[in-house]
């Protein structure tokens, strides 16, 4: 059966990136325009906060309360009584501007970095930075090359990151103390990915923000079960919500350039999809 094109679910964004669903509606960050929005499946859309050094990558604790990446400043930022307060400096740790993260049912933020300057600089491999609950803050994985969007699986054991520059999804054990362990391929890509999630069978869908981009359900290994391609659009970022989280988020943007993310660069669209999300986020 041929599957129904995307629906558009809000446009005239910036830069959409870190979709989170949680209390029925997704979360993101329209990075270029400061801002941490929420929008429910109907299209009703709220300003949740204002980030004044860029949000990118975003989570929640177990108690609701809302993290936040701030990215030039690196650091992790804590949404509490509608003011943001500061849970860790990174700025130690992250060798350039902080992006994506994931926090997994304990509470713990693992948050990449660019670790160099991608619009004028030279690849440049860095660190995964782990964060526990009481703020603290230390590197647990290194020569990563762009480490972006994260996964965990369901059983809490495993940790999948994006190395968009590496083109490969690589996995890690996590040790009780949220260490990462046994380093391994998880599945060598053509093309770079992005933001990602995790399904129920075990695949990952990864957006792929160059030209042609799109968005791809990954198998591990490497073998591509779905497509999802655009032609004029980029793929950002994913993510599977929803009431039975069988509803696919598409974050895509016109460019990627930090100059062009003006309003009506960005769009999330959404696809019903047979196999619902699993695991973190």
């Amino acid at each position: 059966m041929a599957r129904s094109e995307p629906r558009q679910l809000l446009d005239d964004l910036a830069f959409p990136e870190g979709p989170r669903w949680h209390g029925g509606r997704l979360f993101f960050s329209d990075m270029h325009a400061h801002e941490v929005v929420a929008v429910d499946l109907n299209g009703k859309r709220e300003t949740i906060v204002s980030v004044p050094g860029k949000p990118s990558g975003l989570g929640f604790l177990a108690d609701g309360t809302l993290l936040v990446v701030s990215m030039r400043d690196r650091r992790l930022l804590r949404l509490v009584a509608g003011q943001l307060e500061q849970m860790a400096d990174l700025s130690s740790l992250a060798s350039h501007h902080c992006n994506d993260m994931v926090v997994d049912g304990q509470g713990r933020a693992y948050v990449g970095n660019f670790g160099f300057d991608f619009e004028s600089g030279s690849p440049r491999s860095t660190c995964l930075v782990l964060v526990t609950p009481d703020g603290q803050a230390r590197a647990v994985a290194d020569e990563l090359l762009f480490p972006n969007g994260c996964v965990i699986t369901p059983d809490g054991r495993t940790l999948i990151v994006a190395e968009t520059y590496g083109l490969r999804l690589t996995a890690f054990d996590i040790s009780a103390d949220g260490s990462l362990t046994n380093r391994r391929l998880w599945a060598q890509l053509q093309q770079p990915p992005d933001g990602i999630c995790l399904d129920a069978e075990g695949c990952i869908w990864a957006a792929v923000p160059v030209a042609p981009g799109g968005f791809l359900r990954v198998a591990e290994g490497g073998a591509i079960k779905e497509r999802i391609e655009l032609s004029e659009w980029l793929g950002l970022a994913c993510m599977l919500g929803g009431p039975q989280r069988r509803t696919l988020f598409l974050l895509e943007a016109k460019s990627i350039a930090t100059a062009k993310g003006v309003p009506g660069n960005g769009r999330i669209r959404v696809l019903d999809v047979d196999v619902p999300g699993a695991g973190w986020p």
